[in-house]
């Protein structure tokens, strides 16, 4: 009876899976599909399979223009994210301080906004100071959501993290910078690292922050809603298909560098 109880709850698990992976996968694999189609409107089934729009979309000029900001402005939100996340995680899940939660609540406070009303009072704030919006009023709009995201995903390792470690390199004779070179950044980097691929890809994808604070520099994300709403052209489906498959290998990537690492402490382990 146990048996038969466990064989219906495996089937269960797998058939639940199975339809949420459908239901995530199947809408890009149409997109993938109407870039794959030789007519400018997609209809299926296809008849004529062709790889001329994707062609079209990979030698475009203002494909390459737009892939360049975003990944500049993807970039350097990630450097900046990284770097600010890591001394606020630090701060509030390391140190205890006065005004600490004060700062917690702060920090976290962009989140809870919707991105277009964040958008527009950053837009509203760049035109109150005379800034006009670009690409870099845009890396300043990222940094305001995704720096809180990206503080929260490394605070989670630094929960983790054993201040006696560094107690312990103090007592030998290492210096502070020595101890935060050789002690915290190798435990804190699985936090680190994910936290920077959070960064990228949010920033990557960015939609609303961009539509307000971008200004004439667009972006991928703008350029597919504009040619959503008028002008339709197989290359939306094709570009948004490339950008996927992009940040899919990004993430495979990340995971395959990470298990490297692993693997070489790892040995340095055993042969100690």
């Amino acid at each position: 009876m146990q048996t038969v109880g466990r064989t219906r709850t495996h089937f269960l698990i797998r058939a639940w899976t199975t339809f949420v992976v459908l239901a995530i996968y199947l809408p890009i694999a149409c997109g993938a599909l109407a870039g794959l189609s030789k007519g400018r409107y997609f209809a299926f089934p296809i008849r004529i399979f062709s790889t001329e729009w994707w062609g079209k979309t990979w030698d475009s000029f203002e494909i390459h223009v737009l892939v360049q900001n975003s990944v500049l402005i993807a970039l350097i939100v990630t450097v900046l994210s990284v770097l600010f996340a890591f001394f606020g995680a630090l701060a509030f899940a390391r140190y205890p301080w006065k005004g600490r939660r004060a700062f917690q609540r702060l920090l976290l406070l962009p989140i809870f906004f919707p991105q277009p009303v964040l958008g527009l009072a950053l837009l509203l704030w760049f035109n109150a100071l005379g800034i006009s919006p670009t690409w870099k009023t845009a890396v300043v709009a990222h940094l305001v959501w995704i720096v809180p995201v990206v503080t929260l995903v490394i605070a989670i390792q630094v929960f983790s993290f054993d201040p006696v470690l560094e107690e312990a390199a103090s007592d030998l004779g290492a210096s502070r910078l020595f101890t935060l070179r050789t002690v915290t950044l190798p435990i804190l980097w699985p936090g680190i690292w994910s936290g920077a691929l959070f960064a990228f890809l949010l920033s990557w994808g960015n939609f609303p922050l961009s539509l307000y604070t971008a200004g004439a520099d667009s972006t991928i994300p703008k350029w597919l809603y504009s040619k959503m709403v008028a002008g339709y052209t197989p290359m939306v489906p094709a570009l948004g298909t490339m950008s996927t498959l992009t940040a899919a290998a990004l993430l495979l990537g990340g995971g395959l560098v990470r298990f490297l690492l692993r693997r070489r402490a790892e040995l340095r382990a055993r042969e100690r």
